[in-house]
C-alpha cells in the first residue's frame, strides 16, 4: 500500500509540473530571434528573423502555414560595424512599422543598432535609416545588440544589451530615431559570463514584465553545456517601465534576480529569443525559438514556438496552445491620462473591467465585453 501511495504522489507531482508543448506551427517555421507582429490592415502575421538579411515569413494565423517572403534588408545596411544583421524588433507606431536591428559579430562588443521603417511590412518596402547613435566597442559597459522598443504613457524606450553589463534601457526621442540621455541598467547577472540577453518588455495590468534569455544560445551541438546552462526564458517585473525590476521572490534583477518562465523540457531544448504579442484569439502569447532534440540542436535548426500566457498571482505562466482563451488572462488596465480610462496604446479592459469597451483613440477590435485591443498602434518585438 505504501508503494502505491508513493507512486500516486510521485505521479501527481510530475503532472503538476508538466510544461505544455509549443503551439502548432506549419510551413516555414525555421527562425532565430523571432519578431512577430500582426499587420493592422488585414490581420496577416509577419515573422522577422536573424540571418538572411532579416528573413521575412508571413501566415494567416500564428500557427501558419508560414511562407517565406524574402529579406527585409537585402542590401548592405548603413552601419559601420558590418552587414551581419541580428535580432530584428518590429513595432507599429502611428502609421509606420519601425524595425530596430543590430550589427555585430559573435563574441564581440563592436556592435551597433540601426533603424528601418515601412508602411506595409512587405519585403522590398523597408527604408534603412542607419545608425540610431547607439553603439559599443571593447570596454563599453554594454554590448549594443538585441534592441526592443517599449512604450509607457506617451514616451518610448529601447531595451538592449547582451552579456558584459547585460541589459540596459534608453529613452528614445519623439521621432524614435535616437536615444536621449544616458542608458539605465535594468538586468544584470553578476556571476559567470553574465549570460543575459534579448530583453523584451510587455505591459499587463499595472506591471511591466521584462522577459529575457539566459544561458548559452548557440553552438549547443558542439559544445553542449550541463543541463540548465542552455538558453531559457526568465522574467522580472516593475510598476514602472524603467524599473526597478524584481523577480517573484523580490530579488533585484540587477543583483542576479530572475524567475524562470520557460526552460528545456521533454524534446523542447533551449527556448529563447522571446517576445510577447497580444493575439486576437489567445490574448497574450509568448513566442520564442527552440530546438527539437528529435530533429537536432544545431544553430540552423531553431524553430518557432509559442504558448498563450496567463498571469495568476501577477506572474506569467505558459499555457497549452489548445486551451480556450479566457478574459482571466488579461488584467484590468487603465490609463488615467486618456479619456474614459482606455489605453492609447495596446490593450484596455480585462476581467472585472467596468470602463470603456473600446479604446479611446483609433480603431479597436473588441474581443469580448471586457477586453478590446487598439489596432492602429499595436506592435511587438520579437527579438518575440
Amino acid at each position: 500500500m505504501l508503494s502505491k501511495v508513493f507512486f500516486w504522489a510521485s505521479s501527481f507531482a510530475i503532472a503538476a509540473i508538466a510544461v505544455p508543448p509549443p503551439g502548432p506551427c506549419s510551413g516555414a517555421c525555421g527562425t532565430h530571434d523571432p519578431s512577430l507582429i500582426r499587420r493592422v490592415s488585414d490581420g496577416t502575421y509577419f515573422l522577422f528573423s536573424t540571418n538572411g538579411h532579416v528573413g521575412v515569413a508571413s501566415a494567416p494565423s500564428i500557427a501558419g502555414p508560414w511562407t517565406q517572403r524574402g529579406a527585409a534588408l537585402p542590401g548592405p545596411v548603413k552601419l559601420p560595424q558590418g552587414n551581419d544583421i541580428w535580432v530584428p524588433d518590429v513595432s507599429f507606431v502611428g502609421n509606420t512599422y519601425y524595425m530596430y536591428y543590430a550589427v555585430s559579430s559573435f563574441g564581440s562588443q563592436n556592435s551597433g543598432i540601426g533603424l528601418a521603417t515601412s508602411t506595409t511590412l512587405e519585403p522590398g518596402s523597408w527604408t534603412d535609416h542607419g545608425s540610431i547613435g547607439l553603439s559599443s566597442t571593447p570596454g563599453s559597459p554594454y554590448n549594443a545588440i538585441d534592441p526592443n522598443l517599449v512604450k509607457s504613457g506617451n514616451s518610448y524606450y529601447l531595451n538592449f544589451g547582451s552579456f558584459w553589463g547585460d541589459i540596459y534601457q534608453a529613452q528614445m526621442s519623439t521621432d524614435l530615431t535616437r536615444p536621449t540621455g544616458n542608458p539605465l541598467h535594468m538586468i544584470f547577472n553578476p556571476t559567470g559570463s553574465h549570460a543575459v540577453e534579448g530583453a523584451f518588455t510587455f505591459q499587463n495590468g499595472n506591471y511591466f514584465y521584462m522577459f529575457w534569455s539566459a544561458g548559452q544560445c548557440c553552438g549547443l551541438n558542439t559544445n553542449r553545456p550541463p543541463p540548465g546552462g542552455e538558453y531559457m526564458i526568465k522574467v522580472c517585473r516593475s510598476n514602472a517601465v524603467s524599473g526597478p525590476y524584481v523577480d517573484q521572490n523580490g530579488v533585484s534583477c540587477t543583483a542576479g534576480g530572475g524567475s524562470i518562465v520557460l526552460q528545456s523540457h521533454d524534446n523542447i531544448y533551449a527556448p529563447g529569443g522571446q517576445g510577447v504579442i497580444n493575439d486576437p484569439a489567445y490574448g497574450p502569447v509568448l513566442y520564442y525559438h527552440y530546438m527539437n532534440t528529435n530533429i537536432g540542436i544545431g544553430d540552423g535548426q531553431t524553430i518557432l514556438g509559442w504558448n498563450p500566457l496567463s498571469f495568476p498571482n501577477g506572474w506569467p505562466v505558459v499555457e497549452p496552445a489548445n486551451s480556450t482563451p479566457t478574459t482571466s488572462r488579461v488584467v484590468p488596465t487603465s490609463n488615467p491620462s486618456t479619456p474614459n480610462g482606455a489605453l492609447m496604446y495596446g490593450q484596455c479592459g480585462g476581467i472585472g473591467w467596468t470602463g470603456a469597451t473600446s479604446c479611446a483613440q483609433g480603431s479597436c477590435h473588441v474581443l469580448n465585453p471586457h477586453y478590446s485591443q487598439r489596432l492602429t498602434e499595436k506592435g511587438s518585438r520579437a527579438k518575440a
